[in-house]
């Protein structure tokens, strides 16, 4: 038995894959290469860093998305609600909650929100 693989970690596949990333030369002209980190990458904890560093990326988290697109939805059925378009608007209302559920399992807690009625759909797209 050799050191080299009794040393090595067995479920490394990130690691696995950076290794071969850098084979084939995926490192050598990365941005920031051989600058110093600023003391501002040093300060705060781990999961700070990576918000910041995502929202700089433009990342955005599922249930925001999720979020974005229930508001929508819901100022969209408001509108024709208001304009007396009620042919399938009780439809949309309920797959507007399936997502609103989904929505509620992914986001922090105190950002959930209640499911919404057709009779109230004003008042309920208001909020989001």
């Amino acid at each position: 038995m050799d050191n080299e693989n009794f040393n090595k970690p067995s479920n490394d596949l990130i690691g696995d894959i950076l290794r071969n990333y850098e084979k084939t030369g995926g490192m050598d002209n990365l941005k920031g290469t051989g600058k110093p980190l600023s003391d501002e990458y040093f300060s705060g904890d781990i999961f700070q860093h990576f918000q910041k560093i995502a929202k700089d990326a433009g990342y955005k988290p599922h249930w925001l998305k999720l979020q974005h697109e229930i508001r929508d939805e819901l100022k969209d059925i408001a509108d024709k609600y208001a304009n007396g378009q009620n042919s399938d608007l009780q439809f949309r209302v309920t797959k507007v909650n399936e997502k609103i559920i989904a929505y509620n399992k992914s986001c922090p807690p105190p950002m959930q929100k209640g499911t919404v009625r057709l009779e109230s759909i004003e008042a309920a797209s208001n909020r989001w």
